[in-house]
């Protein structure tokens, strides 16, 4: 991997681990990416974040249709949950394939690079 490439993907890593919408498992998975830079694990560590940022990432149908359902509701409050929900379609009608919090904008630039990644 290229050094423009290892340093964007680490600002966005930093970013994901940043972002108070990130889970734990992102967290761990960034973390141990950080920690294997320049080592023998990168790869491995590499593709294990592609692997848990692919299964994390919120796409813009799931978010709305969350954010629209009883747990959602009960996570967010009724109020958040409607406005999370509009700002879901407002999402979809601009084309937009995920969730613009913090830690999926993130995970969509750290993905954008996964084939320069592995």
């Amino acid at each position: 991997m290229n050094q423009n490439v290892r340093d964007y993907v680490t600002e966005k890593v930093n970013e994901l681990l940043n972002a108070p919408s990130c889970c734990a498992e992102a967290k761990a998975a960034a973390q141990n990416w950080l920690d294997a830079i320049g080592t023998d694990k990168e790869a491995d560590a590499s593709r294990s974040l592609i692997a848990e940022l692919e299964m994390d990432i919120m796409p813009v149908d799931s978010l709305i249709a969350f954010a629209s359902s009883e747990a959602g509701t009960q996570v967010f409050g009724a109020e958040m949950a409607k406005n999370i929900a509009a700002h879901g379609e407002e999402l979809k009608a601009a084309g937009a394939k995920y969730c613009d919090c913090p830690a999926c904008t993130a995970s969509a630039a750290i993905l954008e690079k996964k084939d320069e990644l592995i």
